[in-house]
């Protein structure tokens, strides 16, 4: 079996406190094929140089985060300790986060189908909303000032 396109989701939480109203949305996304979660962990920042975490499938049963272990697909441990350390980095003291890994599933049976018919999905590009909004409203000051 083939994966998708990977992406590593970082979720901060500047209070340090997960109440789980994410869990239900991840839930919708698993359910409809959009995603799969492979592997994921919460992670609090203790200091400016140390952070404790936990896997996601070793969490204690009745919290929320073990509702996210229990509509993850498997777990792979794709994210390495010294990633932790560079996706955290900018984190703030006494916060936490979730680090989410998925599987951009519903571009599967496009890439099967265009590989099937002699090609093949060369890039996938992530641009974040933000970076989008910034360059629409700078299109749109530049129209504005055309005017």
């Amino acid at each position: 079996m083939t994966l998708g396109p990977i992406e590593i989701v970082v979720l901060g939480f500047e209070s340090g406190n997960f109440q789980g109203e994410i869990v239900a949305e991840l839930e919708t996304l698993v359910n409809a094929g959009t995603i799969s979660i492979i592997d994921g962990l919460f992670v609090n920042k203790v200091a400016e140089d140390a952070t404790e975490f936990v896997e996601l499938d070793q969490v204690d049963a009745d919290s929320d985060v073990a509702k996210v272990a229990s509509i993850m697909d498997r777990v792979e441990g794709l994210v390495s300790d010294e990633d932790i350390d560079t996706l955290t980095e900018s984190l703030p003291v006494g916060s936490a986060a979730a680090v989410l890994v998925f599987e951009h599933t519903w571009i599967k049976p496009l890439r099967d189908a265009v590989v099937n018919a002699g090609g093949e999905v060369v890039d996938t590009i992530r641009v974040p909303g933000m970076v989008v909004q910034e360059i629409l409203d700078t299109v749109a000051e530049i129209e504005e000032e055309e005017k």
